[in-house]
């Protein structure tokens, strides 16, 4: 494993506070694989056996039953997945797949239980990352459940703007057919609800996304907190997708990468 990686690793919010001797044994069982494009890395119902860290690429977390498929998050460097399998020693519930070539570190699950039981920082550490894992899933669900898919294409890129910025213009970081997958509609439904959002406000070409009128769009989905957060200096971005880019940037591939810091997504 080269040395920047192993810092990375040790800065994420999961690891930065472990015994210095525990965190490098936890290493030491630990080992950096390169993944090319489209590949499946695990399957949902199979026992967790490795904690991922994503290093380079991203990847996307997503879930099928009876032939159908839905996207639950989309993360990138530096991250985690899935820890709640690996403490739990249980089946992932859901299945990860890489969007571009990655490479991860993967650090056995049967380490991560031992260090958890060993050191007490590590162990507070991991109870952070669950629980604010836990409230974005909640999130996630309530902006399901509670919003119709005009609503939760409003909220999503007024979100987007936030993170950006307050821009008025920004660029979706990942395919629109995993925005729509994420926000629970099918990319034909996605796109004529962002049609329908012109008159809100709101213009799409392409990934490019351009706020027309700002009050307007709110008006069609004012912010909630409760359901968009964010919780402050909460350590985990949960069930999410990559935050945006700015237009100058170059163009937008499959999926970004996104901001290099420590976060993490449960399962």
């Amino acid at each position: 494993m080269r040395p920047e990686d192993l810092a990375e690793v040790r800065s994420l919010p999961l690891f930065r506070n472990m015994r210095a001797a525990n965190f490098q044994s936890l290493m030491q069982g630990a080992y950096a694989q390169r993944f090319p494009s489209r590949l499946e890395l695990i399957r949902q119902g199979q026992r967790a056996d490795f904690l991922h860290v994503i290093v380079e690429g991203s990847v996307e977390l997503y879930s099928e039953w009876k032939g159908a498929s839905t996207t639950m998050a989309v993360v990138g460097p530096v991250s985690t997945f899935i820890l709640a399998a690996c403490i739990r020693d249980l089946p992932y519930l859901m299945s990860a797949r890489t969007l571009e070539p990655a490479r991860l570190l993967l650090v056995p699950a049967s380490d991560l239980r031992a260090a958890f039981r060993e050191d007490p920082e590590f162990a507070v550490s991991i109870v952070s990352e669950l629980a604010g894992a836990y409230r974005s899933m909640a999130r996630h669900a309530k902006n399901l459940k509670l919003r119709n898919s005009r609503e939760r294409i409003a909220c999503y890129l007024l979100k987007q703007s936030e993170l950006a910025g307050g821009a008025d213009r920004f660029v979706l970081q990942v395919e629109k057919r995993l925005v729509a997958s994420y926000l629970g509609m099918t990319p034909e439904n996605f796109s004529r609800a962002v049609r329908g959002l012109e008159a809100d406000g709101v213009r799409m070409a392409g990934q490019t996304v351009t706020i027309t009128d700002r009050e307007a769009l709110v008006r069609a989905c004012p912010p909630d907190v409760l359901i968009d957060g964010p919780d402050l200096e909460s350590m985990s971005d949960g069930v999410s997708l990559p935050g945006p880019g700015m237009p100058e940037d170059r163009p937008a591939r499959r999926a970004a990468s996104g901001p290099r810091r420590g976060r993490e997504t449960v399962a």
